[in-house]
């Protein structure tokens, strides 16, 4: 069992969480017809993300794939429009807090995929950074997102 999380091209799925969760699902179903190890295949800002994401967390598999045997080792699933990212149960804390970051920097979405009711987290036209839906919507998450939000 591992503790997942999602970035997204923001613009990819739709608004609603209904039409978010099927879209999410089909993003996994893995079909896209390339090999999902492989950051060319997705958006700028995603391989920046993934780019910046590998010095913390290496990737456990594929060209990028480190020769550590370090539990920070992480199974990314690359697509199109979506990275998914499988984390050490261990590293759930820093791990959220560096994907939220990172995504944050390159105005990706934010799917807390392993909490129940997972926030989605999108960058507004206003260049603010909120949750669109699910989780994040209650007052302890708000909290976090303020110690994110300061420089």
């Amino acid at each position: 069992m591992s503790y997942d999380l999602m970035v997204f091209d923001p613009q990819a799925p739709p608004a609603t969480r209904a039409g978010f969760l099927s879209w999410y699902r089909q993003q996994t179903e893995w079909a896209e017809g390339h090999r999902y190890d492989d950051p060319n295949v997705s958006t700028p800002g995603l391989r920046a993300w993934f780019l910046d994401m590998i010095p913390h967390y290496p990737m456990l598999n594929g060209p990028y794939a480190t020769e550590d045997d370090t539990s920070r080792a992480t199974d990314y699933s690359i697509g199109r429009s979506v990275i998914y990212a499988a984390f050490a149960w261990s590293e759930a804390t820093e791990a959220r807090e560096i994907t939220f970051r990172l995504a944050q920097k390159h105005r990706l979405g934010f799917f807390d995929v392993s909490v129940g009711n997972g926030g989605v987290w999108a960058p507004s036209a206003d260049g603010e950074y909120t949750c669109i839906h699910g989780q994040g919507t209650r007052q302890h998450d708000k909290r976090w997102w303020q110690f994110w939000k300061r420089p």
